[in-house]
């Protein structure tokens, strides 16, 4: 299959992208700077430039493909709002493009925080919660499976860790620096779900070649580590002490360290036939690539 990818040089995408091409597959990734056009290229892949701006090129990369892995989103989370209002469009374009064809279209979302439990694929965070856009834009793509579009959304955990790794669990290493402690909010008991970005990548894998129209996919290796234990572990390795510190102290992270949000892939394990075979979350920070 020729697959167009958003977001191809990203985290995630760096990983999808070979997936695709090891399967046998085409992979022609957007790109919206030279510096990610050269990534794209080295992996194998085709380059068309463009951003999440030009619909036209959306549009066109998405028509010419037989399928597509939409990846990026722009991490602003001082302008969410308008993030949240870019995916949407893009959604919508690319859907239109792939209406009618019985195409895939694979979407990213999180997976949700449900109070007590441990979230399912069948679950949405509750109504008002700061993840409410991306839910929204979750359904708007899964329900392109009305108009004839092979629409699934995969939901990435708050960890999506490996060798190369930058977003949260990076961040709380520098923030153990700043402070000279490891820190975790409250008693350290909540929990966060992850999963290492290979195994996540085969997750779109799976879902472009076989996931049903309108399915909800989770890429969940780990249901949930405590909070307690990543502080304690980035703790062995700088030396430093693992203790409950102030939500404020950990900034845009405070949010999320305060919320028990434990999520569970059983669903679609059993859909696609998806086992996690790399390391987990706490074997991974202790390989030690997070502290070079």
């Amino acid at each position: 299959m020729r697959i167009f990818v958003t977001g191809a040089s990203g985290w995630v995408g760096s990983a999808v992208v070979p997936e695709l091409i090891g399967a046998g597959h085409q992979v022609v990734g957007l790109a919206r700077s030279d510096s990610s056009a050269a990534k794209i290229a080295a992996t194998g892949a085709e380059v068309v430039r463009g951003s999440l701006d030009d619909l036209d090129v959306l549009r066109a990369g998405a028509a010419g493909s037989d399928g597509v892995v939409h990846l990026a989103f722009m991490h602003d989370f001082t302008q969410f709002d308008a993030s949240i209002a870019t995916d949407a469009r893009v959604i919508e374009t690319l859907g239109a493009a792939l209406e009618s064809t019985g195409k895939p279209l694979v979407v990213t979302a999180g997976t949700p925080a449900i109070p007590g439990q441990v979230a399912t694929e069948r679950d949405r965070p509750p109504a008002g919660s700061a993840a409410a856009g991306r839910t929204a834009n979750a359904e708007l793509a899964l329900g392109l499976a009305r108009r004839g579009v092979r629409s699934s959304v995969v939901g990435l955990p708050r960890s999506v860790h490996g060798e190369g790794d930058h977003g949260f669990i990076g961040r709380l290493v520098d923030i153990a620096r700043e402070k000279g402690v490891s820190g975790y909010v409250g008693d350290g008991s909540n929990r966060w779900p992850a999963v290492h970005v290979k195994d996540a990548a085969r997750v779109y894998r799976l879902a472009v070649e076989r996931a049903p129209a309108g399915s909800m996919l989770h890429a969940v290796g780990d249901e949930g580590v405590p909070t307690r234990d990543i502080a304690t572990a980035i703790g062995r390795h700088l030396n430093l002490p693992a203790a409950s510190a102030p939500a404020e102290d950990f900034g845009f992270l405070g949010g999320l360290l305060s919320v028990d949000q434990p999520a569970s892939a059983a669903l679609t394990r059993e859909l696609l036939g998806w086992q996690p075979t790399e390391p987990g979350l706490i074997e991974d920070i202790d390989k030690g690539h997070y502290f070079d």
